[in-house]
Formats: structure tokens, C-alpha cells, sequence
């Protein structure tokens, strides 16, 4: 009886071994379906019901905006700005100073509409009074930069006023004023020569002086000299409503003798300069080159 009693007793601690194993495994699937399902309703919270608020820090987190260097580039931080509508907002102080001849405006956010600058068109001009300016582009480390637009024809100059703070730049300001008078001699001087041919025939020099990069040799540079057929074959397409100008720092003095206009590509590798100068009171074109590549 006593062999019988032990086996029973064994026997009873085996099915309690095994129910204890059954509950602790029901339980771990438990566990993972409950895992399970919180994801899964929480997937469906994110996607449909989740509260505003948390939304936006959400959006935040999965669009943040890049790291910014300590020196952040003009150039770089511009094409972003004008392509980048979320970029912009987060880089334009509000309410902005606008100012408009002589009054005084405040945009708020709400108001301001996105602008894509001179990245629409196919080129942007540069202004410079004489070649060395050239060198600011890359010596120069500004802290301030503003970008023009000189309408030719209502005589109108926008000014936008860029400050590089804490190694971000922002818009701080946006000025819109009619030109000083010294500005519009040579701005009415350049809607004529670009819309005009027969003018702009009388205001080149003949032959014309022109620089170009040696077909057989990129890295070489080619000083020759063109006819007056040869400028009209290769001539650039020349702004006719308005140019548009990035002061890095040059001086750009309205009674300068000489004025360099700039044409540059956005992506497309175009490169092109014009070199002007007053002779006797009249303006002309005595140099042009053509770097493209």
C-alpha cells in the first residue's frame, strides 16, 4: 500500500509540475498579445486620433531641421531657403519689418508668402564696381549679407537683410524704396542695351574684347577678341525687367566709372560676365566672358 501511496503522490506532483508549466506558458502569450495589441492600437492613435499637439512634436522629430555648423554657409543656407517652405518660416524673425517707402509695416506669419528669390529663373546677376571685388566671395566671412532686386523699369530696389546669429542666418528685415537717382542711370542705361538691339550695337566696343575657357584644355583660358556678329551669336540672355544682386561686402558705389554684371547658372554650370564702363558720359560694354562649363 505504501508503494502505491508513493506513486500516487509522485504522479500528483508530475500533473502539478505540468499545470504550472501550461499556466506560465498561457501567461508569456498573453504577455506578448497584450504587447501585440498596444502596438497596434497604438499605430492606429498615431495615424488617426493622435492629439495636436502631440502631432507636432511628432513631425518635429521626423522632419528636424539639419544641424547647423558653427560658420553655416550663405550660399547653402539660401538655396534651401528659397526652395524649403518650412526651412524659410523657421528661418524669418516675426513680425518682420517690412518697409515700404515710407511706411513701416510688421508681417506675421500668417501673412508672409513663400518666396523662391532667383531660384525660379535660370541665372542670378551679381553687381561689382571692379574685378577685385570678385575676391569677397571667398575671403570674406560676413556676419551680414543682403540680397537685391533692382526692378529696372518702376525703378523700385527690394532689399532683403540677412544676419548670420548663432552660425544660423535669418531674415531680419525687408526694405522696398524707390531707387536713388544715382542708382538709375545705370539701371535705365542696362534696360536699354538688353532690350534694344540697335542701341545696344552702339554701346560695344568694336572688336570686343573676349575671354573664354580653351576648348582643348579646360583649365585654360583664352584672350582674343570679337566682332560685333560674333557678340550677337553668342550673347547671353540679359535680364529685361530686373536684376538681381548678393552684397557680400563690395561697395558698389553709384558714381563708379565701371560696373561688372555677373551671370550665374543655378545648377547648369553657366558662367558669364560683362564688363562696362563710362567713357564721356556714355556707358559701353568693353569686355565679355564666357567661363561656362
Amino acid at each position: 500500500m505504501e508503494g502505491v501511496n508513493s506513486r500516487l503522490k509522485l504522479f500528483k506532483v508530475h500533473i502539478s509540475l505540468l499545470l504550472l508549466g501550461i499556466f506560465l506558458f498561457s501567461c508569456e502569450n498573453k504577455k506578448k498579445t497584450s504587447v501585440n495589441a498596444v502596438q497596434t492600437d497604438t499605430m492606429i492613435v498615431v495615424n488617426d486620433t493622435i492629439p495636436t499637439i502631440l502631432k507636432d512634436t511628432l513631425e518635429e522629430v521626423e522632419d528636424p531641421e539639419p544641424e547647423v555648423v558653427r560658420d553655416e554657409y550663405f550660399d547653402d543656407f539660401i538655396y534651401q531657403f528659397a526652395l524649403d517652405k518650412k526651412f524659410q518660416l523657421k528661418r524669418i524673425v516675426f513680425p518682420l519689418p517690412y518697409y515700404k517707402e515710407n511706411a513701416s509695416l510688421k508681417l506675421e506669419k500668417s501673412e508672409w508668402q513663400h518666396d523662391s528669390l532667383f531660384y525660379k529663373y535660370n541665372h542670378y546677376t551679381l553687381l561689382f564696381d571692379k574685378e577685385e571685388d570678385f575676391d569677397l566671395l571667398d575671403e570674406v566671412d560676413p556676419s551680414s549679407i543682403q540680397i537685391e532686386w533692382i526692378y529696372l523699369k518702376s525703378h523700385l530696389l527690394k532689399k532683403y537683410y540677412f544676419e548670420c546669429i548663432n552660425g544660423r542666418w535669418i531674415l531680419e528685415a525687408v526694405n522696398l524704396h524707390s531707387l536713388e537717382e544715382e542708382k538709375k542711370d545705370f539701371a535705365d542705361f542696362f534696360l536699354k542695351f538688353s532690350t534694344d538691339s540697335t542701341f545696344q550695337t552702339k554701346h560695344i566696343c568694336n572688336p570686343l574684347k573676349f575671354i573664354t575657357t580653351d576648348p582643348d584644355d579646360d583649365f585654360a583660358i583664352l584672350e582674343t577678341t570679337m566682332d560685333l556678329n560674333q557678340w550677337f551669336t553668342l550673347r547671353p540672355e540679359l535680364p529685361t525687367e530686373m536684376f538681381s544682386n548678393i552684397n557680400y561686402g563690395q561697395k558698389n558705389d553709384d558714381k563708379s566709372p565701371t560696373k561688372i554684371v555677373y551671370l550665374k547658372g543655378v545648377g547648369n554650370g553657366f558662367l558669364n560676365t560683362l564688363s562696362f564702363r563710362k567713357k564721356q558720359g556714355r556707358w559701353e560694354l568693353f569686355r565679355f566672358e564666357d567661363t561656362s562649363n
